[in-house]
């Protein structure tokens, strides 16, 4: 029996879902190699647009004459990781993930001996690399079949408006939400990507997507605060386009059969 069988056979049992993938399309995992270097890659498109990250990926892989080594990333000064478009905060990510690459090890193989938890325990003791991230990690590098991101604003999304669940208590609602996860297991990675789908929605933490529309909402108070209006306008005008282009909202994440994300 095939892995898409399997799962849209395990994911109909509940009702409301299998309402969903009724005519939906097909997904299947992939592992991307080397891990080092997609998490690398994650931190780096962290809050920003599957366009933006991309441009910036593409900067940071034109920092070296091919698929750059942990090493080669340890020896890039920060200067010329911001350079590219990256925080300092990112910068230091980078070479956080680089290091420990060297130091713990964060190959396919090291990894694949490991729990999703053990994973998550594993790649969080980074700095820079939270438990979402590592989730991220889990689905879209590793191929892992059954993760689930209660974290996740897109999943929280689908979830309240598919189960009519009552987000205004934070906890009863993550323990419904884990609650009715539990049957969807061990398939739990694909019911996710169905939920993104039907929300149209990419992955994204609700922590990263508070900090964004923050960083949003201060720009559009300082430039109506300038006087200008014309200028103001025009801001605010950016900033929503750039909200509605960041990734809770790409379309350009999946693809049937196959999965692809810009990370």
């Amino acid at each position: 029996m095939s892995s898409v069988h399997s799962y849209r056979k395990h994911l109909s049992k509940d009702k409301k879902l299998a309402a969903m993938l009724n005519g939906s399309e097909d997904f299947s995992l992939i592992t991307r190699s080397p891990v080092y270097l997609w998490l690398c890659f994650s931190i780096v498109g962290q809050q920003l647009s599957v366009t933006v990250a991309a441009t910036i990926r593409k900067r940071f892989l034109g920092l070296y004459s091919g698929e750059p080594s942990p090493e080669d990333i340890l020896a890039t000064s920060l200067p010329a990781l911001r350079s590219i478009g990256l925080s300092n905060a990112k910068a230091a990510y980078v070479h956080n993930v680089a290091r420990y690459a060297l130091e713990a090890g964060l190959e396919h193989d090291t990894l694949g001996k490991m729990t999703n938890e053990e994973v998550i325990a594993h790649v969080t003791k980074i700095k820079g690399v939270g438990r979402w991230t590592a989730e991220m990690l889990l689905m879209f590098t590793l191929g892992r079949e059954d993760v689930f991101s209660a974290d996740d604003l897109g999943i929280q999304q689908a979830m309240t408006r598919l189960y009519r669940l009552d987000s205004s208590d934070k906890k009863k609602f993550r323990q419904r939400m884990l609650k009715i996860s539990e049957t969807w297991a061990p398939y739990r990675t694909y019911a996710c990507l169905h939920l993104w789908h039907h929300k149209d929605n990419t992955p994204v933490s609700s922590k990263e997507r508070k900090k964004t529309s923050a960083v949003i909402g201060k720009k559009n108070a300082a430039a109506k605060s300038t006087g200008n209006k014309k200028a103001a306008v025009k801001t605010v005008k950016k900033n929503r386009a750039h909200s509605a282009s960041s990734p809770v909202r790409s379309k350009k994440v999946y693809s049937a059969k196959k999965l692809k994300r810009n990370v």
